[in-house]
This record gives C-alpha cells, structure tokens and sequence, in this order.
C-alpha cells in the first residue's frame, strides 16, 4: 500500500539537507514497511533489527564513530555500505540507546550516509537520551487516513476528486453518496495497515476484527516494557477504560475501582508516549499557538485508531457496512473520534501535533466546540455533526466571542456548502480542511493517486 509518508521520504532522500531520520509512531502502523519501501529505490539496503540480531549491540560499545560502526556492520552482515547509494536501518533502535546517540556523529562525520531509525517504544528511550538537537529530524506515522484508504482500496479517482471539490464545486450526488458509504468502511475497519490489507483482500470484517484483536494482545504485552511492576494493573484498567469515555470530557473517577489520579496519570501519560492514545486539550482559542492557553487538567481523548476503539467496545460492524447513514448518527463518538484521527494523518509530519477543542463553562449557557484548528494565524473552530441536523449553537458562540476567528468549519454528512461565516465539509473531505494552506504538500497527495 502507498502511504503519503513514502513521498516525504523520497524528498528526504533527494535533500542535500538530509539528517539521519527517526520514524515515530505506535507499533503496527507501517514504519518498518516504509523504510523498506524506500530501500528499494537504493543499490544496497542493510537493515538492522536489535532485537532479533543481538550480537550487532555490542558495535555500539567500543565508540560512535559512523565511519568504524558502517565497516563493521558491512563485515557482520556481509553487505556492502557505500554512502550515498545505500541506506541503513536501525529498526527497534530503542533496545540500543548508543545507536540512538549515534545518529548525531553520522550527521556530522558521514552526512552522505543514508540512515533510518524507527522502533515500536522509541519516544521512550527518546525521553530518556534525548535527541541530538539539529542533527537528526523526525516522521511521525499514524494509521492510514481516509485518503490513503481510498487509494489503498483502488479508489484512486475518487481521490483525485476529492483534491479537486471545494465549497464551490461539489462532487455530484452519486459519488457524494459513494464516498459517505466508503467513509463507513473505514469507520469498521480503521485504518491499521495490516486490517485495511485484509479488508482489500477479503472484504471480510470478522477478519480484520481478528486482526484488531491481535493488536490489542500486542499492545497489552507491551505494558511490561515501559511500565513498572506496580504499575501494570492500573496501565490495564485505564487502557480498558479509554474507548468508553470518547466525545466526552475525560474523568480518572469515570473508570470503575478504587484507583486515585495520582496513580492513573502517569499511566495515561505512558500510553501518550507509546503513541496509543491522543489527549484533545482544551484551549480558550484566543490566538496561536493553541497550547499556549491548554489547560492541561481539562481534556477529551481518542485512541489510535476507530477500529481498535470498537474492537475494545464489542461493537458490531455490520451497520457501519449496511447502512452507514444511520451508524453516523447512532455513534457519534466514534465519528467525532475519526475526525480527530484524520486531523493527525494530514498534520505536518515532521513534528508531534497536538489536538484542541473549546468549551464554554457558564451555567445555563454552556457550550463545546469539537476542535480548534490554525489556519495560517488564525484560530478556527470545527464542529463534527454526525446526524443530518443543522444546529450550530456552540459554533456561533465561539465566533461570537472570538472575533478574530472569521469563520468556523461543519465536517458531516451533508455536501459542501457556504451559509453566513460557516464552511461545510463532507466527512469525507477532511484533508480539504487540513491542507487548504498547504499548497506545497498536495503535490503528495497527488502522486499518491497516480497508478
């Protein structure tokens, strides 16, 4: 499957600015996929796994020089290393933290070197040994958008007009229609690699559920790798607890037991780390950047992925696949938790985005605004309206107390439309949303739906 990523790391590889390169991200969301994708397009490709091959651990030991540790590397694996036309990759980099510190005398020593570094708890090991400023960048990863599903799944025309709508040129009926079935596709499956894979293959979604489920195993054998002793039990209730409380404000007394904050907190942050779970900060949206005004006790969280989130539930499938339109109203949670979901697939992917909304604490006038996005140096406020209602309340009270904001974003079923200082979106068309100032980047998208 072709992932936008893969364009960013061919301009990686062309750069005359290169640095060495982490992949960042959960587990199981293509990183050692995509490097091996790219290695394809190299003469040499030496890829090195530290778990699998731990003899190669001790290279690190004796010194960081690039030049020493790129002839012992080509002696062990018996591969030759020329720079320039081979790249290396350090997959599972956070079992050897030396390897990490190294990357830096690569950038410095050997720039001509092509190097890759990705590891399923690598933002672990990155707290803990930091990351050489300016000499090494990152790619955040994230399981495939709703655009990379489209392509994925050969339906890459769709695509293209997808790129080509806008408020003033809506997509005609039929394919509007089309589009809302297939976002209900991926609201069953989500966009996990391995289950969108199964779900091309087999259209079979008792399938993809038993991939959803191995990765859920997958994700609780990780605990013991980053939490402590004692703090397994709570990692697992909190963890468990997490899908329950999507769309709403979230609260460590909401989950069932005995269990304080002060114990759960540090669980929370641990699964944040891991790339597991995304925390939506509430902002009061008076201007950018939006963290500089987040109350950091005042939060709603999504998962990883919608199909994992149901998979946790026990929710069946069958009505996102039968009848879509009725699903987006029964579940707006879920819906509202793919938006979110869209938003980090198409954020710029060299730095850790974060996710805001608004709420307005003011008894008998309260109100709530699903997310706050930043278009050029302007807040703007997004509502996501899973039904066909048309009700606004929340949006207008935002614009209303936040002059400098001049319009606010509809994402829902119905097509595209322009009324007063509202823009609506089709749910299918988020990237619309998250690319409208990013001229330079829909090149990418664009090749993404050329066969």
């Amino acid at each position: 499957m072709k992932r936008i990523a893969d364009q960013y790391l061919m301009e990686w590889k062309d750069s005359s600015y290169r640095k060495p390169l982490l992949l960042r991200g959960a587990r199981q969301v293509g990183k050692t996929y995509a490097a091996r994708q790219l290695g394809k397009t190299f003469s040499n490709f030496v890829e090195v796994n530290f778990e699998a091959e731990e003899n190669i651990r001790n290279i690190f030991d004796r010194d960081l020089d690039p030049e020493r540790i790129t002839r012992d590397l080509s002696i062990i694996l018996r591969q030759e290393i020329i720079p320039g036309k081979t790249l290396i990759f350090f997959d599972e980099i956070q079992g050897v933290p030396k390897a990490l510190i190294a990357l830096r005398y690569f950038y410095e020593k050997l720039p001509s070197q092509h190097i890759i570094a990705a590891g399923s708890l690598l933002d672990f090991t990155v707290q803990e040994v930091g990351i050489p400023v300016g000499r090494v960048t990152s790619l955040y990863m994230y399981p495939l958008s709703f655009f990379e599903f489209l392509c994925a799944c050969d339906y890459d025309l769709a695509a293209q007009e997808i790129l080509k709508s806008s408020i003033d040129h809506s997509l005609s009926e039929p394919i509007h229609t089309m589009l809302l079935r297939l976002v209900g596709e991926y609201l069953a499956i989500g966009g996990m690699p391995e289950a969108v894979l199964n779900w091309k293959t087999t259209k079979n979604p008792l399938l993809c559920l038993d991939v959803h489920r191995s990765l859920i195993d997958t994700y609780r054998q990780d605990f013991s790798k980053y939490a402590q002793k004692y703090q397994i039990k709570y990692i697992e209730k909190l963890f468990d607890s997490i899908p329950s409380q999507l769309g709403k404000k979230f609260k460590y007394s909401a989950i069932p037991g005995d269990y304080r904050k002060r114990e759960l907190a540090p669980c929370f942050d641990l699964l944040n780390i891991a790339g597991i779970i995304h925390p939506i900060l509430r902002s009061f949206g008076n201007g950018i950047p939006l963290g500089a005004e987040a109350d950091l006790n005042d939060f709603k969280v999504i998962f990883l992925d919608v199909g994992l989130s149901q998979a946790m539930l026990g929710l069946d499938l069958k009505a996102w696949l039968l009848d879509p339109e009725q699903a987006f109203v029964n579940k707006g949670e879920l819906v509202e938790s793919f938006v979110g979901q869209e938003f980090l697939a198409y954020a710029y992917p060299s730095q850790k985005n974060n996710l805001f909304y608004w709420r307005r604490h003011v008894t008998g006038s309260e109100a709530e605004v699903d997310y706050l996005i930043q278009d050029k140096a302007q807040v703007i406020p997004v509502e996501v309206k899973s039904s066909m209602g048309t009700t606004l309340k929340s949006m207008h009270m935002f614009l209303e107390s936040h002059p400098k904001s001049p319009y606010g974003i509809r994402v829902s079923m119905h097509d595209y439309s322009m009324l007063e200082k509202i823009k609506s979106y089709p749910l299918y068309a988020i990237v619309q949303v998250a690319l409208q100032n990013r001229q330079e980047d829909i090149k990418y998208y664009n090749a993404l739906t050329e066969r």
